[in-house]
């Protein structure tokens, strides 16, 4: 479960693309955030579970919060002041079915580390998922623990453009965002809505109280950060828990919670990035601007 959110510079007070995520994971799996930097990959990499081939230029460098056993992210910015953030979502296809690919993450990364505006990143997103599909588990395997397959959803944002990207196995729909977007754990594309949304899936009572909730912070524009804050640390979208800032609960059990939280100005000389690895309504945000992340995020790391 996660909640995305990007409002392009007319609607932002500071006339800068704002973007923000809160990244709901298993309550203890541990998120870290993590300095990329560029490099040159001469023979492939490996993803998740798959070997990928090397691009073809150095990638770019870029902030990311991953889930410590993953290779790829939940959500990040890089140097040309691309964001990206995923979610979980459901169709009419059954990922169970699907042979271990990429994942939602891996994809997050890889557009990060090969885009430097977010049509390509839709590009490179698009042709990842032509060449090598998608398919396995978003959650760790290790021990006994159950695969969890799903389909992904993309908001991607920079400076000064941003697009959704909604996903069921290798097909891929697009659409560019004019002012405001959110998404979250459901189609929100309205043709691939119409054609791929899961018949059963609750979205009514687990989804769209978090997405109308952050609907609604976008409409009393002009958004500034103050409000995404606010609104990532906020309990409000639901029952039992499955609010913005996720508590979720199973039998009186917390099962699902929000572990990072990440808000980025994005510009293409210098991204202004906060974030919070951590419940966001009680781990409070750190701000850097990117130049100076590295030297942060490996203080953080030692």
């Amino acid at each position: 479960m996660c909640d995305c959110l990007v409002a392009l510079p007319a609607l932002s007070s500071s006339g800068k693309t704002l973007f923000a995520k809160n990244s709901d994971r298993p309550r203890h799996e541990n998120q870290i955030i993590r300095w990329n930097p560029s490099r040159r990959d001469r023979e492939d990499i490996h993803a998740t579970y798959i070997p990928v081939a090397p691009h073809a230029q150095h990638t770019l460098a870029c902030v990311l919060s991953l889930p410590e056993w993953c290779w790829g992210a939940e959500h990040g910015v890089n140097e040309a002041g691309v964001a990206i953030g995923n979610e979980t979502i459901y169709t009419i296809d059954d990922p169970r079915t699907a042979p271990d690919a990429l994942i939602g993450m891996d994809l997050v990364r890889l557009g990060l580390e090969r885009a430097a505006t977010a049509y390509e990143a839709v590009q490179v997103l698009s042709e990842l998922m032509t060449t090598y599909g998608q398919g396995g588990s978003g959650h760790d395997t290790r021990g006994d623990a159950p695969r969890r397959p799903y389909w992904s959803s993309f908001l991607i944002a920079d400076p000064t453009d941003a697009w959704v990207v909604e996903t069921s196995g290798r097909v891929v729909e697009s659409m560019q965002v004019t002012t405001t977007w959110a998404i979250s754990n459901r189609t929100t594309i309205p043709t691939f809505d119409a054609t791929y949304r899961h018949p059963k899936q609750p979205v009514h009572l687990l989804v769209d109280p978090r997405l109308n909730a952050s609907r609604s912070v976008l409409a009393q524009s002009p958004v500034n950060v103050g409000d995404l804050q606010t609104h990532l640390s906020s309990h409000v979208g639901g029952d039992n828990g499955w609010t913005v800032c996720m508590h979720a609960e199973s039998n009186g059990e917390v099962v699902e919670q929000t572990t990072a939280s990440m808000i980025a100005e994005l510009d293409t000389n210098e991204s202004l990035v906060w974030w919070a690895q951590g419940s966001p309504c009680v781990t409070p945000y750190q701000q850097a601007r990117f130049s100076e992340l590295s030297q942060r995020l490996d203080a953080v790391a030692r």
